[in-house]
């Protein structure tokens, strides 16, 4: 499972046609801002119950949202042992070496800079799945966490 934190809904409704698009039967769950990707990754306020906020394989994380931004999220989630081994990947529009070199210094495992063209997002979702789902191996991935 993909949980996608990204504040445009014509990014996140893209993301789940690109996904569709390029056949991955991966499930995204979508959140609006950083403070809901903390309290479902967390388990706090709405995602409280372990069934409202199943454990993702992979972040997809947008650094400019309101709320809490992706860098203040993603330094509370490499903070916290429970949760830093859950890949996250700043997808961004960002192409600034500064916000980079932060991501990285904050735990981020990739940063991508989310392509304009839809034929070009589908690819790289593609790319990213295909990546973080099929060919690395992942803490817990067979039972083992």
């Amino acid at each position: 499972m993909i949980l996608l934190a990204d504040d445009d809904s014509d990014d996140r409704l893209l993301v789940k046609d690109a996904l569709a698009e390029c056949g991955q039967t991966v499930n995204l769950v979508c959140v609006e801002n950083g403070e809901q990707l903390v309290d479902y990754l967390f388990r706090r306020g709405n995602y409280a119950a372990p069934a409202a906020a199943p454990r993702p394989g992979l972040v997809l994380l947008d650094l400019n949202m309101p709320r809490k931004d992706g860098r203040e999220a993603l330094r509370e989630i490499k903070a916290e042992p429970t949760l830093r081994r859950i890949p996250v990947v700043a997808f961004t529009t960002s192409r600034a070496d500064t916000d980079v070199a932060t991501l990285y210094d904050l735990g981020a495992n990739s940063f991508v800079t989310k392509p304009v063209q839809f034929e070009q997002l589908v690819a790289v979702i593609k790319k990213i799945n295909q990546y973080w789902f099929e060919t690395v191996e992942l803490p817990g991935a067979r039972g083992v966490a």
